[in-house]
């Protein structure tokens, strides 16, 4: 996995699943993650070692891909996006066949719908 990539999915699973760690796990993954700060600035921030800060963010991350796999949360919204992309290109498929008032709103519905579920991812 890229460092991109897991970047981005640690900060959706957080998004998802954040609720369920510890208060310093939480801290851990946000100084880490979302405010870029090194494992030293973490530590000495914190007052605690670089490996301690180390093995608590692993722990937390191995925390939220726990939690992943046994409510698959990421993966269903992964789904709906995918099927609400479908029905989207179906209907702008109808579009050229008549009611296109009423496929116009049911696109820019189903759209707000996706580009919420990308937000989230």
């Amino acid at each position: 996995m890229l460092v991109l990539e897991k970047t981005d999915r640690i900060n959706i699973l957080f998004d998802i699943y954040g609720c369920l760690l510890t208060e310093r796990q939480r801290e851990l993954i946000m100084m880490y993650y979302f405010e870029d700060l090194s494992l030293a600035e973490i530590a000495e921030e914190l007052g605690i070692s670089r490996q301690a800060v180390f093995f608590g963010l692993k722990r937390s991350e191995e925390l939220l891909e726990k939690y992943e796999s046994s409510l698959g949360l990421l993966k269903k919204l992964n789904n709906y996006e995918e099927q609400i992309n479908r029905v989207i290109d179906l209907l702008k498929d109808y579009r050229a066949t008549g009611e296109e008032d009423k496929l116009n709103s049911a696109i820019v519905s189903l759209e707000k719908i996706s580009n919420y579920w990308q937000f989230i991812n």
